[in-house]
């Protein structure tokens, strides 16, 4: 029976592989789990403990080689090959987070945009088309693509998943405000109101907790 890896240590994954980017663009040839503690703000002991689930890497006594560590952490995640993305829903966020992605010549591209409003079809951003949601499961298909964005409003969310879903997309970053349930697709949810709510109580929150005053 395979092993079942922790949803965190896949989580930190792209974490190192920042940080061995980093590396090999100032040439650093061979790391060390205690450096990329260092620059992770992560223990030695948890970045070897996470990479001994996917099998060995490193040379006790030497270290990791920085660019097979790269390649390898990029086999496990599935980034030999540029991943393609779909997002639903361009918004100020969606806008955002295209033009973002634009910007980033990384292993992940949004390489299709999709909006219900009639008045946002047919927009570029970049070389990217916004289009009608009826091409919607065409288009991924035709592309291969896997993975999702979706930024619609939280009354809109179930019913686009499930689209995506019969679509072939296997993996949806979630940002409106809605518990999904998709059988078969993996759903991480994104909530920025809960997130800068948690903030808060690192400024006023925390003050008031120890002066009791809540």
């Amino acid at each position: 029976m395979q092993k079942k890896i922790p949803e965190a240590a896949i989580r930190r994954l792209p974490v190192y592989l920042r940080v061995l980017d980093e590396l090999i663009e100032d040439g650093v040839e061979v790391t060390s789990s205690a450096d990329l503690a260092g620059r992770t703000g992560l223990s030695s002991e948890q970045i070897r403990k996470d990479l001994a689930y996917f099998g060995a890497f490193g040379t006790r006594g030497v270290g990791y080689d920085t660019c097979l560590l790269n390649r390898r952490i990029k086999k496990i995640l599935g980034l030999t090959h540029p991943a393609k993305v779909a997002l639903v829903g361009v918004g100020n966020l969606g806008t955002a987070l295209i033009r973002y992605n634009l910007a980033q010549p990384k292993d992940i591209h949004i390489t299709a945009a999709f909006d219900a409003d009639p008045r946002k079809v047919g927009f570029r951003l970049g070389e990217l088309e916004v289009q009608d949601p009826e091409r919607m499961e065409q288009v991924i298909r035709s592309q291969g693509i896997k993975m999702a964005v979706l930024t619609v409003p939280a009354q809109e969310a179930q019913l686009v998943a499930e689209q995506l879903a019969v679509a072939g997309v296997e993996a949806i970053l979630n940002f409106s405000p809605v518990k999904l349930k998709v059988p078969g697709v993996y759903v991480q949810d994104v909530d920025l109101t809960i997130e800068l709510q948690s903030l808060a109580y690192y400024t006023n929150g925390a003050e008031a907790a120890v002066s009791g005053k809540v």
